[in-house]
């Protein structure tokens, strides 16, 4: 599994993956789809300007060796509830359904969480709705820690899971507790 930048050739890929009805029912209010080829263009664009002179921080897609692109994983600033202000960091993923259960979020998010706490970040954050047991489960399957249920961020209340680096010196693999 690799994980790059999107470019313009995964437009059909983006407009496909945001248009699903059971892709975006955990996305903000479940409602903001991708409708066109152009809008999903203008999402690339977006994503591309926004982390383009980020080291650590970005959206990529996530492919497997043949190159098919399953899914993307995120790791971008959290906003605050009532302030916007972007203290934390989250980590996401949004995968394709013709892809799901097969463990591509885990293995993806464990190599962003890898080369985000070998960077010098020291803490990572995870955001579901309430009703995603799915990605709830992956929270987990990485080690996370469950928080409960917080109002914390995006003014919703979301079920909050937390992981930080490993003590200096120390890894861990996937689902150790540190």
């Amino acid at each position: 599994m690799t994980l790059r930048p999107y470019s313009l050739a995964d437009v059909a890929f983006v407009q496909d993956l945001y248009s699903r009805a059971d892709v975006q029912r955990y996305i903000g209010d479940g409602t903001q789809r991708v409708r066109t080829m152009d809008e999903a263009w203008v999402k690339i664009a977006a994503w591309n300007e926004r982390y383009s002179d980020e080291p650590v921080q970005g959206l990529w897609a996530v492919c497997l060796k043949d190159g098919t692109v399953t899914g993307s994983l995120l790791l971008k600033p959290i906003p605050d509830s009532g302030t916007k202000v972007e203290r934390d960091i989250e980590i996401g993923w949004h995968f394709h359904p013709d892809h799901w259960g097969r463990g591509y979020a885990t293995e993806a998010a464990w190599a962003v969480l890898e080369h985000a706490f070998a960077s010098g970040l020291h803490r990572v954050v995870a955001v579901t709705d309430p009703a995603n047991t799915a990605s709830q489960a992956v929270c987990l399957r990485l080690g996370m820690t469950h928080l409960g249920l917080s109002k914390a961020y995006y003014d919703a209340a979301c079920e909050l899971f937390d992981i930080t680096a490993p003590p200096v010196g120390k890894g861990y693999s996937y689902g150790e507790q540190p």
